[in-house]
């Protein structure tokens, strides 16, 4: 409902547009004002609230709030609760918490469950076959490849994270069937990872794209038969700091590295154990 009202504000006239923004803005508190308050708030009369509830196809206010008592009561309020200038720092707290935790239950509705098991099993063949296993991200995407590698590192398991274009070509070309790549791309319309994929694809290698859905990346993987995890959410690719994305993207890796090690059993165990004995010798003791 949430997502119908945003894609529709552009069609709306100007003062019913202030109506939208300010469903979107706070949902919850919308359901439960009276009209004189939501036309105060909105800088409207009463009757374009009206008009607004029947231009976004609801009978009426009542029918409206309604079906949006409903909306944001399922446990997903799925709002993105831009930042302003004149935000003070609880708001930000507030709303960049909201939005992060949003996404993250929204993708948990949405994930397939097949194309995990298939990112599963064929990072799972590739890990006990002692195949190479590489992450390929720039930019942002780089930063979440590093810490894909990492955690794949810690199982004891062969694999390199590459965040150069040049050097992903370089490696993409060494690739041979039973090894398997993981593409990482916000926006899947990077030049550099879309030709690393297309020449691991041609040397037979298992991939696995975390990207935008109908993105080119997408569209790439999915004609060759290979592993698309959707990763999609309402942020602009051309944004500095894609902040929530890179959040998606990271627990897509968490769930990966998870199902890896439970299908791998317990013989990776006593190496984690052994790493946390390690490291434990090098931190400074609590004080008594």
């Amino acid at each position: 409902m949430l997502d119908r009202i945003r894609a529709s504000i552009p069609a709306l006239p100007p003062a019913e547009q202030r109506v939208a923004k300010l469903v979107l803005a706070d949902p919850r508190s919308f359901a439960s004002m009276p009209v004189g308050e939501l036309a105060e708030r909105s800088h409207v009369s009463k009757p374009t609230v009206v008009r607004f509830c029947r231009s976004v196809g609801y009978d009426g206010l009542a029918d409206f709030k309604l079906k949006l008592a409903g909306t944001v009561n399922e446990g997903v309020p799925f709002v993105h609760r831009a930042v302003d200038e004149d935000d003070k720092p609880g708001d930000i707290i507030v709303k960049v918490i909201d939005n992060a935790v949003s996404a993250l239950l929204k993708y948990r509705n949405d994930a397939t469950n097949h194309a995990f098991d298939r990112a599963m099993a064929a990072l799972t063949e590739a890990a006990q076959q002692g195949r190479r296993i590489e992450f390929y991200g720039v930019g942002n995407s780089g930063i979440v490849a590093q810490d894909a590698q990492h955690k794949f590192f810690r199982l004891g398991i062969n694999s390199a994270a590459l965040g150069d274009g040049h050097v992903q070509v370089m490696s993409a070309t060494m690739l041979q069937p039973g090894d398997c790549v993981i593409v990482i791309s916000n926006s899947g319309r990077s030049k550099d990872l879309i030709d690393a994929a297309e020449i691991a694809l041609k040397k037979g290698a298992s991939l696995i794209a975390i990207t935008a859905s109908g993105s080119p990346l997408a569209q790439l993987l999915q004609s060759a038969g290979q592993i698309l995890l959707p990763a999609d959410h309402p942020e602009d690719f051309e944004r500095y700091v894609p902040m929530v994305s890179r959040l998606l993207h990271l627990m897509i890796i968490d769930i990966l590295t998870t199902g890896v090690a439970l299908r791998l059993g317990p013989a990776r165990r006593p190496v984690l154990q052994e790493i946390k004995r390690n490291l434990r010798q090098r931190r400074y003791l609590q004080p008594e």
